[in-house]
């Protein structure tokens, strides 16, 4: 189970548009206003050792932070309960990623800051302490020779729905199918989603629930609701992408003067798009009966296409 987290996560989060969304709306600090997201890099993981190449969800986002190189972590955290020492293993890693960058051909003369944020997506309380200084026996007694070191915690668990619902984007509404578990609350999350969000996005999203679906992680009925939801959503973008291609068609068609000379062309065109819009929507697993409610194709030839 935790290698569809892994994967899904990783496929979620490295996606930019998901990564700034995540930051923007989670990280309440004033530096992140000055991140470049749009020219953030995903990095490979190669260049830390094995034991890290292992967790494919951890994510390494390169950026710049008002002109300077910066770097983001994410470490994802799927155990049902929280590791006492968390702070430790994240340090580890940390300083794991600062000892390759001293190593490497580059040599630099000053280590660029690294933000390290775990996301834990369990659905008991985190309890763990996000600093390594709360671990240590008598730390303080050392005074300025004390370790100390902390990492940014997002629990999923401890977002409010109000809050989620505030945010209205699509990890806000990721969150909310995570760990809230009311199918009225996911819909209306991921219905009003698709009314300002970009398909890329909607579509990994979409693809990320369906694999918690076929794995038992969500029951039937949600993702029915949610399957419901978007298929709707196609379908009225459909509707209205023909209501403006037959109208572009006449007007472009009447300015010309040519209106009826064009028809037969113009009429080929638009049964080629027609199959054309029923083999997308296939591709998206839409029902076969509904494409050919909306394209007006019959059951027998939509059914050709799939060959």
């Amino acid at each position: 189970m935790h290698q569809l987290y892994d994967r899904g996560y990783k496929k979620l989060f490295s996606n930019k548009t998901l990564f700034r969304q995540l930051i923007e709306s989670f990280v309440p600090y004033e530096w992140v206003k000055a991140l470049d997201f749009d020219h953030c890099e995903l990095l490979d993981k190669s260049f830390l050792s094995k034991e890290y190449e292992k967790r494919e969800s951890d994510i390494i986002y390169k950026t710049q932070l008002k002109g300077k190189v910066a770097y983001i972590v994410i470490l994802v955290e799927f155990q049902s309960s929280p590791d006492k020492f968390m702070a430790v293993r994240v340090a580890h890693y940390i300083y794991s990623f600062y000892m390759r960058l001293i190593e490497s051909k580059e040599k630099p003369d000053k280590l660029p800051p690294i933000f390290p944020i775990v996301l834990y997506n369990g659905m008991n309380k985190w309890t763990a302490p996000t600093n390594v200084s709360a671990l240590i026996e008598n730390n303080s007694l050392l005074n300025e020779f004390a370790l100390d070191f902390k990492y940014f915690k997002i629990a999923e668990n401890e977002i409010t729905v109000e809050k989620l619902l505030d945010i209205g984007n699509a990890v806000s509404t990721l969150f909310i199918g995570e760990v809230q578990h009311d199918r009225a609350l996911l819909v209306q999350a991921f219905s009003d989603l698709l009314k300002k969000e970009e398909q890329q996005v909607i579509s990994i999203l979409f693809n990320y629930f369906n694999q918690l679906f076929n794995h038992d992680k969500l029951n039937e009925g949600d993702w029915q609701e949610l399957n419901k939801v978007r298929t709707q959503r196609e379908v009225n973008m459909f509707l209205e992408s023909m209501k403006m291609s037959d109208e572009n068609v006449y007007q472009r068609g009447k300015a010309e003067g040519k209106l009826e000379g064009k028809l037969e062309g113009e009429q080929e065109g638009w049964v080629k798009g027609k199959l054309e819009t029923a083999k997308a929507m296939l591709e998206e697993g839409i029902d076969i009966t509904l494409i050919a409610k909306v394209t007006g194709i019959s059951v027998e030839e939509i059914k050709q296409l799939k060959h």
